[in-house]
């Protein structure tokens, strides 16, 4: 059974920095599409970033290009950097997989399959950036 966690919110000043960090187990990354997603109070839950099973593909919503950049580890470890903080970046952050049927799934498509797919969200992790 695919397992997530997620790591690494906290509190930081507009303009700050952190690093987000999500653990997998109980599947290979190299088969799954991985994602970041944020849902600030009140709003709708909304795609952050997304990467191929490969890596070598990557999706980003448009609130957060150039700034914000989505990786993943040999160990089944996605990471989100975050540079820049906005206080509209303040959500908490889920992370999510789901495989990837087919040969090849690129960045936009493992979003929306993601999006369109992925129910079971976890705890999250709280970011919040103060103005």
């Amino acid at each position: 059974q695919v397992q997530l966690v997620e790591s690494g919110g906290g509190s930081v000043q507009a303009g700050g920095s952190l690093r987000l960090s999500c653990s997998a187990s109980g599947y290979t990354t190299s088969s799954y599409c991985m994602g970041w997603f944020r849902q600030a109070p009140g709003k709708e839950r909304e795609g952050v970033a997304a990467i191929s099973p490969t890596g070598l593909n990557t999706y980003y919503g448009d609130s957060v290009k150039g700034r914000f950049t989505i990786s993943q580890d040999a160990k089944n470890t996605l990471y989100l950097q975050m540079n820049s903080l906005k206080p509209d970046d303040t959500a908490m952050y889920y992370c999510a997989a789901v495989p990837c049927p087919v040969a090849f799934c690129g960045g936009y498509s493992c979003y929306t399959r993601i999006r369109d797919e992925y129910n079971d969200w976890g705890q999250g992790t709280q970011v919040t950036v103060s103005s």
